[in-house]
């Protein structure tokens, strides 16, 4: 064959591989509301960065009438591209291909480009279309899902893994988004279940639709699988692109700094009188975390799911950190199960990547009951106690208005290797509430005394002015300061740039063993 025939049957067999399963499939997939595998990875990375590898792969299987239909690719695109000049690694299921399912071929095409990012030290992004194993390859399917997930587990805590459900994924294929740092879900389109809605009805009876099984919103809110649930594809490749931009390329790097012009001395006034006088009444975290960091940019996590915390990116004089608050005006901001497995898992998420944590902090304590006694709060709440104890990034927390008993400990105290650690003056930090308090301290003085309204009122009166106070816990420095409230934001930057030599390290061991 001459050269010339052989560059044409090259460029012939390149046009092969960018038609997937064909242009009437790709427009069922436009119908759909979908993009194709390669628009996605069109918009996630820079414009003409994107090298494909393994483009002529096909699978070896001959069961079950496989051998009638081959691809170019095996249905899924993967290879590297840039996203603002940073190398990322990515793979993108294509759907019209057999359904995007996962066989043998298919499998060490993503596993490829796994073991390049681990030597090339960047992050890998899976764009999951797909309807699981590959049902006529066997084993060997399953075999090529399981060295997905080894190496999704190897890559923990060195490279950032982020997973987007753009279609069905179901069965064993859900594990690898399960394994990932972040998962995003595009509302209406995307599903996640281990059994699908047939197989639901045919054991527990139950009618489900696949979107009430497994939607977005379902695994948004509900479930906690989805960090980050966006409207369509496009939106969700934006997204990531923004969310990388937060984070480092492994876990041997700092994280990036972009600064924006914001003025790292701004103070503001509003936070003066942001806290309501009555300590019961509500006020939004998110409106103190918007006038703290640079241009009031907050990169939010799981945003529908365990609100009553708040956890995500933002950036203090360009450089990214991670926040941890309480929410006020979600059950008082207190702690529960689901609530507290969210900021456990973002605190230990920024600790593997060197990104430092501001704690912003004012809870009531636990969800009392039952149901979070027996559904394990006592782990829950160790969970997120064990994730600040063994974090040894930059630790700076600030009391904005209560910390009371358990609940003070666990949210950056001191006590856990916080690094610095303000109060505003309207703060309360005790054991519990004042008029709690009273009621176990002086149940019997209260029951005998004449008037037992107003002697209440006086020894509440008398308590919070000896303990429902900052200064007590400065007096012993576990408070490093008293601050104004206006001038929170250029203490937090003092004190991070302060904090960006910090070394701090764990007793040498394997792993210790998180109460899970």
């Amino acid at each position: 064959m001459s050269n010339d025939k052989q560059i044409q049957k090259l460029i012939r067999l390149r046009e092969e591989t960018l038609q997937g399963g064909g242009q009437e499939r790709i427009e069922a997939q436009h119908q759909r509301g979908k993009l194709s595998a390669r628009e996605r990875i069109e918009l996630l990375v820079d414009k003409g960065s994107f090298r494909e590898l393994d483009a002529f792969i096909q699978h070896r299987s001959d069961h079950f009438g496989l051998d009638r239909h081959r691809f170019l690719g095996d249905g899924v695109v993967c290879g590297w591209g840039t996203v603002q000049g940073r190398l990322m690694y990515v793979s993108s299921q294509d759907f019209t291909v057999m359904g995007g399912s996962i066989g043998e071929a298919h499998a060490a095409k993503i596993c490829k480009i796994f073991d390049l990012a681990m030597k090339n030290g960047a992050p890998v992004v899976c764009l999951n279309d797909s309807g699981g194993a590959r049902i006529q390859e066997g084993v060997n399917s399953l075999a090529g899902c399981a060295e997905i997930f080894l190496r999704n587990t190897l890559a923990s805590g060195v490279i950032p893994q982020i997973s987007a459900i753009l279609g069905p994924c179901a069965g064993a294929a859900v594990y690898s988004p399960a394994l990932t740092d972040f998962t995003f879900m595009v509302q209406n389109t995307s599903q996640m279940y281990l059994t699908g809605p047939d197989v639901v009805r045919a054991v527990t009876h139950e009618d489900v639709t696949a979107e009430e099984l497994g939607g977005a919103d379902v695994h948004g809110s509900i479930s906690g699988v989805a960090h980050v649930t966006v409207g369509n594809d496009a939106e969700c490749m934006e997204r990531i692109r923004s969310l990388l931009l937060f984070l480092p390329q492994n876990n041997l790097e700092d994280p990036p700094s972009l600064p924006d012009g914001d003025d790292p001395l701004r103070t503001e006034e509003a936070l003066d009188h942001l806290i309501p006088d009555d300590p019961s009444k509500p006020y939004d975290m998110r409106e103190v975390i918007r006038l703290l960091v640079d241009k009031g940019n907050f990169f939010e996590i799981h945003e529908a799911y365990a609100p009553n915390i708040v956890v995500g990116f933002a950036r203090f004089a360009g450089r990214s950190t991670g926040i941890v608050a309480n929410q006020p005006a979600v059950m008082a901001g207190s702690l529960d199960i689901a609530a507290s497995n969210k900021a456990a898992r973002f605190v230990r998420f920024c600790d593997a990547f060197n990104i430092p944590l501001v704690t912003l902090v004012d809870v009531p304590g636990f969800i009392p009951g039952t149901a979070q006694e027996h559904g394990g709060i006592i782990r829950s709440g160790a969970k997120l106690l064990y994730a600040y104890c063994e974090a040894t990034v930059p630790k700076v927390t600030v009391i904005t208005r209560k910390a009371y008993g358990g609940a003070y400990i666990v949210m950056s105290s001191k006590h856990l290797r916080s690094d610095v650690n303000f109060a505003w003056p309207s703060t309360e930090i005790a054991v519990m509430g004042p008029e709690g308090a009273i009621n176990i301290v002086f149940r019997r003085e209260l029951e005998s005394a004449k008037d037992p309204t107003e002697r209440r009122g006086e020894l509440t009166a008398e308590y919070r002015e000896k303990f429902a106070n900052p200064y007590v816990a400065a007096s012993r420095g576990y408070i490093d300061d008293v601050i104004e409230p206006h001038e929170t934001r250029p203490r937090l930057i003092n004190a991070l740039a302060m904090l960006a030599n910090k070394r701090d390290s764990l007793p040498s061991k394997k792993h210790g063993n998180i109460p899970l």
